[in-house]
C-alpha cells in the first residue's frame, strides 16, 4: 500500500485532534503544530481525544497525500 523504507519515520501528533478535518487541516496540523514537511515521506498518525474513533493516518506517496483511518478490532472496541 504504502512504500515505506527503513529511514521512514512515524510521528505521533499529541493531544486530541478533529478527525473529522480533511487533508488541508491535518496538513496544516502537521505544518504548524509539529512544525514538520508533510511531503517528507514520514508518517502522521492522530487520533482524538476519547481515543476511540478509528485513528487517522497522513502520509504523501510522491504523488499526493493519503489520508487513512484504521478501525480498532471490535473485541477490543467492546471492552472499553
Amino acid at each position: 500500500m504504502f512504500g515505506l523504507g527503513p529511514a521512514t519515520r512515524i510521528y505521533v501528533a499529541l493531544g486530541a485532534t478533529d478527525l473529522r478535518k480533511g487533508f488541508d487541516g491535518l496538513y496544516g496540523i502537521v505544518r504548524d503544530r509539529l512544525g514538520l514537511e508533510v511531503r517528507s515521506g514520514h508518517l502522521f498518525l492522530f487520533a482524538n481525544a476519547r481515543r476511540k474513533q478509528a485513528p487517522r493516518f497522513l502520509y504523501w506517496d510522491g504523488s499526493g497525500l493519503w489520508s487513512c483511518a484504521k478501525r480498532l478490532d471490535v473485541e477490543d472496541l467492546a471492552g472499553q
